[in-house]
């Protein structure tokens, strides 16, 4: 760390505290060259996330987007808060932790059904069936088909 006195290269740290809403670390610091102290403030890097819509608009990730449709697709189920608020904490990590900085909505609807699934089988073919956009009924069936064989 340049020391903002001097522009020294090294310094050392003289005393570390978590900042109080717990997102960064403060340092203070001592610089080796003119013993001048400095404050600075340690924070994890987060890059935004695209995601990439099917019309090929862009905007960036929100989280409240995925859980807003898991809330209507569990509407009247039997799927406490806890439950969705986990899945889309996993979906969160999975996205944030895949390398790529442009997601599909495909990726994420994939990753919502999967979870859903595992959650309540209803949620799963409601949240499908808007987010498939079945054309008819034939194609709504062979989904609930697939369900059905996989038991």
């Amino acid at each position: 760390m340049k020391c903002p006195h001097c522009g020294y290269q090294e310094s050392k740290v003289v005393d570390s505290r978590h900042s109080e809403d717990g997102t960064s670390i403060r340092r203070r610091r001592e610089c080796l060259n003119c013993q001048k102290r400095f404050t600075t403030y340690e924070t994890v890097e987060s890059l935004p996330i695209i995601v990439v819509k099917r019309d090929n608009s862009r905007q960036a990730f929100d989280r409240n987007k995925i859980m807003n449709g898991m809330l209507r697709a569990c509407e009247k189920r039997p799927v406490s808060m806890q439950e969705l608020e986990n899945a889309v904490n996993e979906i969160e990590s999975v996205v944030q932790n895949s390398l790529e900085r442009e997601i599909t909505t495909e990726f994420i609807g994939e990753q919502v059904m999967e979870k859903l699934k595992a959650l309540d089988e209803v949620a799963y073919v409601r949240f499908a069936s808007v987010y498939r956009q079945f054309k008819d009924i034939h194609s709504f069936m062979q989904e609930l088909n697939k369900i059905l064989e996989e038991k």
